[in-house]
């Protein structure tokens, strides 16, 4: 899948990160092979041509070993350095580094999960399933609205799209405590939710009819009509008290509408999070992925990091199973394109007041 990739690929990507953007500066280190600059760089132009993402998975050398081996070669190398002492500057690109890593340990496990589901077999990840889940009955969060701050304001670590704080109107409105479940959804899908144009955007309505979308990704059919999920522990029986996940925003606005309500803006999201239990799937926002008013992006080469994507994509907050827990906080921006399926994304619905 072009947008998913190979473990092995995430390995060396998130050392080349420290070998290009922080030894790089260093005189004293030797580069371990310089072809994996090409190989293993994401996206940044500035740092020379990379293989293209669609064909990472073609990549069947250098061999696992190889890429662990460059990878104690960089941990060695940035020991070394941080014993000799670094400045303010390459302290927060070094921690810019250890965030991003786990951005990639969120990615291994979702770019494994799509994997393992293209193979026939559907083999499992893990041997553990998901604990059943108890049900539990809805609340709402309201709020009166008025001026609010959003953004990060703290000095501890925060990526550069989270800032600067700045102040949001918000009309009041109300929020779900609880995002979606799988029994809801598939009430959706039983009335008819993918049948019906009257509920998609535009552009959801054509993936549905060019695609054919019936249900999220990871549900299967079960020959006498009932459904189960493919998970990380492989297939499961659906759990109708699990929060739905591996939705596109198009299917989660088509739910929302279904459900007379709408998504919550990222903004009304993080104005009231303190108010409801988060972090199992990642949450659509009606909210496009745009700068904040005096957005300024990191200097450098890691300038490329976020701002270059504000375009096209749309934000999601509060975290998923797969999510460090340092990557909870309230003004974390999670950002992919409508059609994305392959994340832990949910639904929590809002509405006006």
């Amino acid at each position: 899948m072009p947008d998913a990739s190979p473990v092995k690929w995430h390995l060396g990507h998130t050392s080349w990160f420290f070998e290009a953007l922080i030894l790089g500066e260093d005189p004293a280190y030797e580069v371990f092979d310089p072809s994996f600059a090409y190989l293993f760089n994401s996206y940044y132009e500035a740092l020379g041509p990379r293989h293209p993402r669609a064909q990472r998975g073609l990549i069947t050398k250098p061999a696992l070993e190889t890429v662990m081996a460059w990878r104690r070669h960089v941990d060695a190398a940035m020991e070394s350095l941080l014993l000799r002492g670094v400045d303010h500057g390459l302290q927060a690109r070094i921690r810019l580094g250890l965030h991003h890593e786990q951005q990639h340990q969120e990615l291994i496990l979702t770019d494994i999960k799509h994997a393992f589901f293209a193979n026939p077999l559907l083999p499992a990840y893990r041997k553990q399933p998901p604990a059943p889940r108890i049900p539990r009955a809805r609340d709402w969060v309201k709020h009166d609205g008025g001026l609010v701050e959003i953004g990060h304001g703290g000095t501890d670590f925060a990526f550069d799209n989270e800032t600067p704080r700045h102040k949001v109107f918000l009309y009041p409105f109300r929020i779900a405590s609880a995002p979606v479940s799988n029994g809801e959804y598939r009430a959706f899908i039983e009335d008819g939710g993918y049948r019906r144009p009257e509920l998609w955007l535009s552009d959801g309505w054509t993936l549905v009819q060019e695609q054919g979308w019936d249900a999220p990704l990871y549900w299967l059919r079960d020959n006498d009509g009932s459904r189960s999920q493919f998970t990380l522990a492989g297939v499961q029986p659906l759990d109708p008290h699990a929060p739905v996940e591996h939705v596109s925003f198009f299917e989660a606005a088509a739910f929302a509408a279904w459900a007379g309500k709408r998504l919550p803006t990222e903004f009304e999201w993080e104005a009231t999070a303190k108010g409801f239990a988060h972090g199992e799937v990642w949450e659509w926002t009606r909210s496009s992925y745009d700068p904040y008013p005096g957005f300024k992006p990191f200097e450098g080469i890691a300038a490329e990091y976020n701002g270059k994507f504000m375009v096209g994509q749309l934000v999601l907050r509060g975290g998923s199973v797969a999510t460090p827990p340092e990557h909870m906080r309230l003004s974390y921006r999670n950002f992919f394109p409508p059609s994305a399926r392959w994340q832990f994304s949910g639904i929590r619905l809002a509405e006006d007041l």
